[in-house]
């Protein structure tokens, strides 16, 4: 029988199929934006954790610089007005290793002494060695004779600074180093170690320079 409302009443079923279709796909497209954002929330926590994990290792790992102190130094004969023919320099550094797993393998160790930038004398200290991870090495070096190239005009300057009350020296440690862990070896640096030394009127270390930790550069 025809109907003056238009469609049949046999398709009214059809359009409550067409319905549930659409709210199907609908869920559909809802689970899959949040299992996307569930996985990229998942891949940033991952990437976040690898990253802080990173850093601690490279804290951890990472080389940190030896560190060089002065211990002593003392050139007595700068108390004694005649005491430029039998003048020495004595000195004594520490050479600490601060890393926890990582060992420093040193080539020839040298001492140079300067005063107002001339050098005044220079002496080897250690031959090639390796320090161990947390491990102090001791360097003494003595400048005598013709390792110590002090003239007159020099000793009159020495003299001079001594009337101030301080006669001030700098101190140069040199050396090639390379950091190593396990089976890794780093490339060599040329190590400079400058040390600030003030002297007394009787030619030995002051407090504030004794124990003093040097400058340290790398080339």
């Amino acid at each position: 029988m025809w109907s003056p409302y238009g469609n049949p009443p046999q398709n009214l079923p059809l359009k409550r199929h067409h319905t549930a279709r659409r709210y199907v796909h609908i869920v559909r497209e809802s689970f899959t934006t949040q299992l996307s954002k569930l996985i990229c929330a998942i891949i940033l926590i991952c990437l976040f954790v690898a990253g802080i994990i990173s850093f601690i290792l490279w804290l951890s790992l990472r080389p940190h610089r030896p560190r060089f102190y002065v211990n002593e130094f003392s050139l007595p004969a700068l108390a004694q007005d005649t005491g430029f023919e039998n003048a020495q320099i004595s000195f004594n550094v520490t050479d600490r290793n601060p890393n926890h797993n990582i060992g420093i393998y040193y080539e020839a160790v040298n001492g140079s002494v300067y005063y107002r930038d001339h050098s005044v004398g220079a002496t080897p200290l250690l031959f090639p060695f390796y320090q161990p991870p947390k491990n102090t090495t001791s360097m003494y070096g003595v400048l005598s004779g013709a390792k110590l190239t002090v003239n007159s005009r020099r000793w009159k300057e020495f003299t001079s600074d001594r009337a101030t009350g301080t006669v001030v020296f700098r101190l140069e440690v040199t050396s090639m180093i390379r950091f190593k862990l396990s089976k890794w070896k780093s490339k060599s640096h040329r190590m400079h170690a400058n040390c600030d030394v003030g002297v007394s009127r009787d030619g030995l270390i002051l407090t504030t320079s004794k124990d003093k930790r040097c400058a340290l550069y790398f080339r």
